[in-house]
């Protein structure tokens, strides 16, 4: 299998990002993960096209408030390895290998914070492995088997016509509300430097359930079934400024989960909330683990 690794000098003195770099090997595949603090686990899931780079700004205030932040790259993203070829990626091996990484490192009592394609791999976590998950935090996302809105057809549209052309950053910087320097852009970049770096970026929208014979469609619809049931508590807290995720689909997800407290928007924040607003996020997770 041909598998293309970020140099390590491409990730060198990112804005903000101060961490030391955590390894785990799955079938010969390197996945990297970040792992700060001592206490109760967050388990922090990023989406599309993000890394662990998004969770920056909330693993300090998760810290401080006595939390291990642990976040992964997906294969595909970030300082994880990346596959080529495209028909490697799938949801069902998303899925499976955050489940394993999950078990390697054995965590328990977990509180998982999911957003974007976070949603339907931890989402699926929480459903099937509730030995490992105590609680959930919703950050806009959703799941189930058609795609959210005519906004994110015409992103999907988008991704096919510029395939691996993609440009990481550009795609995160008109998602944001706030603004963003250059080298916080050049962070989202830094993982992706050549064409053959991006295939997993590319593949994740056709990876959406977007019917019911979509291949993904049979474990996202179980997974929703599941939620309805799912007795833990869950925190769903979305942004005002989502042109996919919007205040209504908030309210599907918060009618989902059985135990769910919804949260008011978090103004001034886009899709990628956690870059907008993560230092605000980062002490509310904290502190409604503690209520």
């Amino acid at each position: 299998m041909s598998v293309y690794r970020t140099p390590d000098s491409r990730f060198d003195g990112l804005p903000g990002f101060p961490f030391e770099p955590h390894y785990v090997e799955q079938d010969g595949l390197r996945m990297h993960y970040l792992d700060e603090g001592d206490g109760a686990t967050v388990l922090l899931l990023h989406g599309e096209p993000t890394w662990s780079f998004l969770y920056r700004k909330m693993i300090p205030p998760l810290v401080a408030a006595g939390h291990r932040a642990v976040a992964p790259d997906y294969f595909g993203f970030g300082r994880s390895d990346k596959p080529t070829a495209r028909g490697w990626y799938s949801y069902d091996g998303h899925y499976a290998s955050i489940e394993r990484f999950a078990d390697e490192l054995d965590l328990r009592e977990t509180t998982l914070v999911v957003q974007d394609w976070g949603g339907p791999i931890g989402l699926r976590l929480a459903v099937e492995r509730p030995d490992r998950i105590a609680r959930l935090v919703v950050l806009n996302t959703g799941i189930g088997a058609r795609a959210p809105n005519e906004e994110w057809l015409r992103f999907q549209a988008f991704m096919r016509r510029v395939d691996t052309e993609i440009v990481a950053g550009q795609l995160i910087r008109i998602s944001l509300v706030q603004p963003a320097g250059d080298d916080v852009i050049a962070g989202y970049d830094a993982p992706f430097p050549v064409p053959e770096s991006r295939i997993g970026v590319v593949m994740f929208p056709e990876l959406v359930a977007t019917s019911a014979d979509h291949p993904s469609a049979a474990a996202m619809l179980a997974t929703r079934e599941k939620l309805r049931t799912w007795d833990r508590p869950a925190l769903v807290c979305f942004s005002d400024s989502d042109p996919i995720f919007s205040r209504r689909a908030a309210e599907v997800m918060a009618g989902l989960l059985p135990r769910a407290e919804l949260d008011p928007p978090v103004e001034g924040a886009g899709h990628f909330l956690q870059e907008d607003r993560g230092e605000l996020l980062g002490a509310r997770v904290a502190e409604w683990i503690h209520t």
